[in-house]
């Protein structure tokens, strides 16, 4: 398998992206991919951390995605954008395609206001794709101090603004999203859910009462059940969020009772993990 570089701003990243993603003829697939990236809401001048998360990846894999975020860098500064759990659990070392350069690459275009993000591998072995439901990577950034209350600021998911392959004189109108099967790319339909970083204070409804640490599906006990409903509902909004279609969907008393991690407003990956050290009793409270 070839693994020449496609340039995704100003980071080389593997030319399976273009080849799997973007070149026609591509076979369908007929399997849709979800992007979701988050919502949170935090005050003037302070930090924030969302996470962008896929959910629906086919038993198959993805062998190779690339997206953008797009966000309002006037009221927007974005600082990191981290590679996720879906992303670090494959083992890079053991992929020969990552000796040619990190599988996951990001850059951050303060300019234009935009993330390019791209995730690629040459190996055949479909056990190095990604696979599964989680979070691709965490957006953290910071609120500008000058930002009015009620601002919703938009984080939303386009295709990466480039030609469809060097010289095409063609932009590129789709995310890319596949992989190979037989020398021939299989591209994934993709379906996305915006987020936002909202400014201001939460909305004033009544907060929920008796708050039970780490119970998030609020049946009364802390086990690793609560940390995976809060990755659900990150990863699949739309079936696990507060107004999810699953029966078992994330709740406003669950989410409070959930929102265990301080440094960060709202439930994040970071909730789910300070959950998972407390039931290996690397921490004695929650």
């Amino acid at each position: 398998m070839k693994t020449k570089k496609v340039v995704v701003g100003a980071i080389a990243a593997t030319m399976l992206s273009l080849s799997v993603c973007s070149l026609m003829p591509a076979a369908a697939a007929g399997e849709t991919v979800q992007i979701n990236a988050g919502t949170t809401t935090v005050k003037a001048g302070e930090t924030f951390s969302v996470d962008v998360s896929l959910a629906d990846i086919p038993s198959s894999g993805i062998q190779a995605i690339d997206f953008a975020v797009a966000y309002d860098s006037s009221v927007l500064t974005i600082t990191s954008v981290d590679a996720g759990a879906l992303v670090t659990k494959i083992p890079q070392s053991a992929d020969a395609s990552a000796s040619l350069s990190d599988l996951y690459e990001s850059s951050i275009n303060s300019k234009e206001g935009t993330i390019n993000l791209i995730w690629s591998t040459a190996a055949d072995d479909s056990s190095y794709w990604l696979k599964g439901d989680g979070v691709f990577c965490t957006i953290k950034g910071t609120v500008s101090s000058s930002a009015q209350n009620g601002t919703k600021s938009a984080l939303s998911i386009k295709p990466i603004d480039r030609e469809t392959y060097s010289g095409s004189k063609q932009v590129n109108g789709k995310i890319g999203c596949g992989y190979e099967s037989n020398g021939k790319p299989v591209k994934l339909d993709v379906k996305v859910t915006d987020g936002a970083v909202n400014i201001g204070s939460n909305p004033t409804t009544q907060p929920p009462t008796n708050i039970v640490k780490g119970d998030t599906n609020c049946d009364g006990k802390v086990e690793l059940a609560d940390a995976i409903l809060i990755m659900q509902s990150l990863a699949n909004p739309d079936k696990y969020g507060l107004k999810g279609s699953d029966t078992k969907h994330l709740t406003d008393q669950g989410k409070a009772n959930g929102d265990v991690d301080k440094d960060t407003e709202g439930l994040t990956s970071n909730d789910a993990l300070k959950i998972q050290k407390y039931l290996l009793h690397m921490i004695t409270e929650l």
